[in-house]
């Protein structure tokens, strides 16, 4: 690979577009429900079950869970999108904003993080 090549591979890196907002985990046995805020929604999901299936995440209960019932005890889904401008920005504070919204509507819900 060239220096243009890695170059143009770098911008497109950097301008990319990942769907950014609130993920949940539910427990299809229990209907409990776990939030988390993601800048990369793919890329979320996949360290959460890389966590989960390593029996390293720190969330106790999400853990415990997950041992008894496995992945396919569980339902994967993005809760809220946010809509974004600036894919260099942060965006912290406007996740956060969007997953209280999300706790406050489901009354089963709790952090992914804790």
């Amino acid at each position: 690979m060239d220096k243009a090549q890695k170059k143009a591979l770098t911008e497109a890196w950097k301008n990319r577009r990942p769907e950014m907002g609130v993920i949940s985990l539910r427990c299809r046995e229990t209907g409990e429900t776990f939030l988390g805020t993601a800048r990369d929604t793919n890329a979320a999901f996949n360290s959460v079950r890389a966590k989960l299936s390593g029996g390293l995440h720190p969330n106790k209960r999400l853990q415990e869970l997950w041992k008894q019932y496995g992945e396919e005890g569980f339902e994967f889904s993005v809760a809220a999108v946010l809509e974004y401008e600036g894919p260099l920005e942060d965006h912290a504070g406007e996740l956060e904003t969007l997953r209280d919204i999300c706790l406050a509507e489901d009354a089963h819900a709790v952090k992914l993080w804790k």
